[in-house]
């Protein structure tokens, strides 16, 4: 539904990167509904991709059922809706992040908890 202003709206944003301690980065794991929307981590820009594989994503996800059966090569991802193949050394900038942007990624083969959303 849009909305339309009576007059004049401007502002600054309150959700600009100046606002937080570190950028915030949105982690959503496709077609695993244990967890409704993506979430919001703040992560530095200089955190390397394979930290994130190896220590966030866990941190996040890993009381998941299905999570320690992942085969990571195989795992498809997402900067927003693009696919693309990570640098796992690279950093989260180096990998084309930045604040509030997304990332998803998706695990061929499970589909949701015994396969309830595939």
């Amino acid at each position: 539904m849009s909305t339309s202003a009576l007059g004049e709206y401007s502002f600054a944003p309150r959700d600009t990167a100046a606002h937080f301690a570190q950028p915030l980065l949105y982690i959503g794991w496709d077609e695993h509904m244990m967890f409704a929307a993506p979430l919001a981590v703040p992560l530095s820009l200089t955190t390397s991709f394979d930290d994130v594989v190896h220590k966030v994503l866990p941190a996040l996800y890993g009381q998941h059922p299905e999570f320690a059966h992942i085969v990571w090569s195989k795992v498809q991802w997402f900067r927003s809706a693009e696919m693309f193949t990570p640098r796992l050394q690279g950093t989260l900038a180096e990998n084309g992040f930045g604040h509030k942007s997304v990332l998803r990624f998706r695990t061929p083969g499970q589909e949701g908890i015994h396969g309830s959303c595939g």
